[in-house]
C-alpha cells in the first residue's frame, strides 16, 4: 500500500471533503460528520491534520476501524511528510499540570474525601463539572452525605474482636469488601486510562465492577482488562431501539458478566447546572455506545449529551421481556419506595438499589438509607428477612466505612459506592483506587471491632440508632471534610466588561 503525504491530506479539509490522521492511519469521515456524537464541528477543527491527541483520551483504539467502513481507510501517511506541530498550553493548563505535579504523596491520603479534594484542584473544569454535579438546587446530594451522620451506633462490648472479616457475597459472588463498584460514566474525562483503572484495581483485590452503560472506555476493552474469574455487573440504561438493548445484553452475558443491574429512575436526566454552565460539549463528553447518533445536545452540557437515547417509555410491563432475553440476575437500580420494592420482588427479580442518583436525578428526593427502613419492613411482609433470593443494595453518599456498616445493620445486602472511586482514579490512576479499597479495609477493621462484631453477618439493626434519620433538621454536627470540598451552585454571571 503507498504512502500518502500529508500535503495531500491537507487538501482534504472540507465539509465536503474531510480527511484525518488517527495513529498514522488516513481515514476519509466526510460521510461520518453528520453522524458523529460530539458533532462535526470537533472532526472539521482537525480536517485534513493530524487528530491522534484529541482522538486517544476518549476513544477506545479500535473505535475508528470498528465504525467506519473499510473502504474509508485510505492507508497510511507518509511520516517524512507530517509536520510536528508544537502544542500550545494555556496559561490554565500549565496551572493545571502544575497542581498535578504538587499532588499530596499518596502515602499522605488518609481518607476518601482527600481524593475528592485532590481531584477537585486537577481536574479540568469540564470534567468536575460533570462528575460533582447534581440536579436543581443540590438538596440531595447534600442530603445523601448528611442522612448517614443522623444514624447513630449502639456498640457491643467485651467481645472477642481478635480477629474480624469483611468479605462477603453478592448476588452469590465473592467480594473483599461489602462494597461494590458502582456505574459512574465517562472515565476518562478525568483520567487517561478511565474505567480501566477501576477493573485492574478490582481484579486485583477482589471487589466487583459495575461497568457503565456510558464509560469512556468500550465494553470489551473494560471486560477484556479483567482477570480470570473477576467478577463484573453491568449497568444499562435502556436503548429506545430494544433490539440495540438485547445485543448489548446478550454479548454482555457471552463475555461472562453476571449481573444486569437496569437504571429506572432517569426516564429524563436531571437538570444538573453546573454542568448545564460549561455548554457546548465537544468530543469528550460523548460515550462510547453513541458512536453513530445524531440526535445528540451539546449545548447543555455533558450530561444532556450523552442522554438522548435513553428511553422515557420503560415501564413494568418490559419486565418480563428482560427476563426472556438474559439468565443474567436483573436487578433494578433507584427503587425508592416500599411499593416498587415489593413490585420488584413480586416480579422474580434478584434485587434493588435503593438510589437516587447520586442525587443527579429528582432533587429532594429522599436517601437511599433512610429508604432502606420502611422498604426492608414492607419486603418482611413476604418472609423471612433477609432473603437469600432477593438482594436490598444502597447506594449514595458514602464515604467512610462506617456509613457501610451502618446500612447492612438497617439490612441492605452490600454497598454501591460511585464517586469516591472515581475521584481516587482521577487523583492517583489505578494506584488510588487499590489505596481507596486499602483505606476502606483500615476502617472496617477498626469500626467492626469497636461497634464489637466479627463479620458482616453479625451487624444488626440493634447496633444503630436511626431514630433521628427521618429528620431532616436537626443538631447533627457539621460534616467539615464533606463540605469543604463541596462547591456551591452559581448564579449567571455578567459578562467582563471591555
Amino acid at each position: 500500500m503507498s504512502l500518502i503525504s500529508a500535503q495531500t491530506v491537507a487538501e482534504h479539509a472540507s465539509p465536503e471533503s474531510c480527511w484525518i490522521i488517527v495513529h498514522g492511519y488516513v481515514y476519509d469521515v466526510t460521510e461520518f460528520l453528520p453522524e458523529h456524537p460530539g458533532g462535526s464541528k470537533i472532526i472539521l477543527k482537525y480536517a485534513g491534520k493530524d487528530a491522534t491527541e484529541a482522538y486517544d483520551p476518549i476513544h477506545p483504539p479500535d473505535a475508528i476501524t470498528t465504525h467506519l467502513p473499510k473502504h474509508k481507510h485510505l492507508g497510511p501517511v507518509d511520516p517524512n511528510t507530517v509536520v510536528k506541530v508544537e502544542k500550545v498550553l494555556s496559561e490554565e493548563e500549565k496551572k493545571r499540570q502544575e497542581l498535578v505535579a504538587a499532588r499530596p504523596p499518596i502515602d499522605e491520603i488518609v481518607n476518601l474525601h482527600d481524593f475528592e479534594a485532590v481531584a477537585k484542584a486537577i481536574l479540568p473544569p469540564k470534567a468536575w463539572a460533570y462528575y460533582s454535579s447534581a440536579s436543581d438546587d443540590e438538596i440531595t446530594i447534600r442530603e445523601n452525605r448528611a442522612a448517614y451522620q443522623r444514624i447513630w451506633f449502639r456498640p457491643r462490648i467485651l467481645r472477642d474482636v481478635s480477629v474480624v472479616n469483611w468479605s462477603t457475597t453478592i448476588l452469590g459472588y465473592r467480594s473483599s469488601l461489602p462494597v461494590y463498584i458502582s456505574a459512574t460514566a465517562l472515565g476518562k474525562l478525568g483520567h487517561p486510562d478511565g474505567e480501566l483503572n477501576l477493573t485492574r484495581a478490582a481484579g486485583k483485590h477482589g471487589v466487583i465492577q459495575m461497568i457503565p452503560t456510558l464509560a469512556s472506555c468500550s465494553f470489551d476493552e473494560i471486560v477484556d482488562a479483567a482477570v480470570p474469574g473477576q467478577t463484573l455487573f453491568l449497568q444499562l440504561y435502556v436503548n429506545r431501539d430494544r433490539q440495540i438493548t438485547k445485543r448489548y445484553v446478550q454479548h454482555a452475558e457471552k463475555r461472562g458478566v453476571k449481573a444486569l443491574f437496569i437504571t429506572v429512575d432517569a426516564p429524563q436526566l436531571g437538570r444538573r447546572e453546573k454542568d448545564m454552565r460549561m455548554k457546548f460539549v465537544d468530543e469528550s463528553g460523548v460515550a462510547k455506545v453513541q458512536e453513530g447518533d445524531n440526535g445528540v445536545k451539546k449545548d447543555e452540557g455533558v450530561a444532556r449529551a450523552i442522554s438522548s437515547f435513553i428511553d422515557p417509555s420503560l415501564s413494568w410491563k418490559d419486565i418480563p421481556w428482560f427476563k426472556s432475553i438474559t439468565n443474567m440476575h436483573i436487578v433494578l437500580k433507584g427503587v425508592a419506595t416500599p411499593a416498587d420494592a415489593l413490585m420488584a420482588y413480586d416480579h422474580g427479580l434478584a434485587g434493588i438499589v435503593l438510589s437516587n442518583h447520586g442525587g443527579r436525578q429528582l432533587d429532594t428526593a429522599r436517601s437511599g438509607v433512610e429508604n432502606l427502613i420502611d422498604i426492608v419492613a414492607a419486603l418482611k411482609t413476604r418472609g423471612p428477612w433477609p432473603n437469600p433470593r432477593f438482594a436490598v443494595f444502597v447506594d449514595g453518599g458514602v464515604r467512610r466505612a462506617s456509613d457501610v456498616l451502618k446500612a447492612i445493620a438497617l439490612g441492605a445486602s452490600a454497598v454501591g459506592v460511585g464517586r469516591a472511586f472515581m475521584y481516587s482514579f482521577c487523583a492517583y490512576g489505578q494506584e488510588g483506587v487499590e489505596k481507596a479499597f486499602q483505606i476502606f479495609r483500615d476502617e472496617l477493621e477498626m469500626n467492626m471491632r469497636l461497634v464489637g462484631v466479627r463479620s458482616i453477618d453479625e451487624l444488626t439493626p440493634d447496633l444503630v440508632d436511626a431514630s433521628g434519620l427521618h429528620a431532616h433538621v436537626g443538631l447533627t454536627p457539621t460534616d467539615n471534610l464533606y463540605n469543604s470540598t463541596y462547591q456551591p451552585l452559581a448564579l449567571a454571571q455578567f459578562r467582563t466588561k471591555l
